[in-house]
């Protein structure tokens, strides 16, 4: 399977800024839509971005104009810039993206929806 590796996670104060990387861990052959969730305690995973193969993007109220996702497809890579952080924004962040691989050993096309393993953000007041 694909695995997705996310960083850039950490602690800032309110007002600041942050920016998480999204990669997967092996060579794929195609990457449709990426997209962004988060996950605060006691509450249900949400999405606050995602992008399409050709860059539309979608974001929900609560972070519009201050969070841009984008992607690099020579790196098969998605970014999330957040700014004007607030606590509310306080989550494990995770990435999202389907697309297709080679599955081993035959090299047979499969596809992959696949979710990387959170990285915390923490905005203090």
């Amino acid at each position: 399977q694909v695995q997705l590796v996310e960083s850039g996670g950490g602690l800032v104060q309110a007002g600041g800024s942050l920016k998480l990387s999204c990669a997967p861990s092996r060579n794929i052959l195609s990457i449709n839509a990426m997209g962004w969730y988060r996950q605060a305690p006691g509450k249900q995973r949400e999405l606050v971005a995602a992008i399409t193969s050709g860059g539309s993007t979608n974001y929900p109220d609560s972070v519009k104009g201050r969070f841009t996702i984008s992607r690099d497809n020579a790196k098969n890579t998605a970014y999330l810039q957040m700014n004007n952080l607030n606590p509310e924004d306080t989550a494990d962040y995770y990435c999202n993206a389907e697309g297709t691989y080679r599955r081993r050993p035959y090299s047979v096309v499969e596809p992959f929806n696949s979710w990387g393993q959170g990285t915390q953000v923490t905005v203090s007041s």
